[in-house]
């Protein structure tokens, strides 16, 4: 059995460069992607109507809505990126680069581009990562960049009785 990793990183953690490939993937089903659509209140038939898809879009099926390939990205990186969160400051930018479909399977993995200590708080810094989603068959289908503000490591006391959150793996 593997060793059990923390969840989330400190501010030391984090190295330009790195990169961090999020595990597991996650199969999107047809369900999913139209509840996801009603909580949402996206009522476009792209997403939830067949024969509209078939009859009316260039891709002639459903295509997963934008939003639910991004939340499933973003959080697929949080044990990675910002378990420890103080923060999340930002989402610079966000593309859809390939549409994804009911059934395909969602893999991430996030690239740090950026550390940086907070100049007004010694207990914290600011990590920019960039996180891109592949399809099963290794295409683009996302990419987003974001700011997270992360505390460094002994600035933040453990409460006693509370668990830590790890990961086994």
């Amino acid at each position: 059995m593997g060793e059990a990793r923390p969840f989330g990183r400190y501010l030391e953690d984090f190295e330009v460069g790195d990169v961090y490939k999020h595990w597991p993937g996650k199969t999107i089903t047809e369900y999913e992607d139209h509840l996801f659509c009603m909580i949402t209140m996206n009522h476009h038939p792209l997403h939830t109507n067949a024969h509209y898809a078939e009859e009316a879009t260039q891709f002639k099926r459903n295509v997963v809505v934008g939003n639910l390939v991004y939340s499933l990205a973003l959080g697929m990186s949080v044990p990675d990126v910002s378990g420890k969160a103080i923060a999340n400051l930002e989402v610079e930018s966000l593309k859809h680069t390939a549409p994804m479909f009911h059934g395909d399977t969602l893999y991430a993995e996030t690239k740090v581009l950026e550390v940086k200590e907070s100049s007004s708080k010694p207990d914290r810094g600011i990590v920019t990562v960039e996180t891109r989603g592949y399809n099963q068959d290794g295409t683009e289908v996302l990419y987003f960049r974001r700011k997270v503000m992360v505390p460094k490591r002994g600035s933040v006391e453990e409460q006693p009785g509370r668990p830590v959150p790890r990961i086994e793996g």
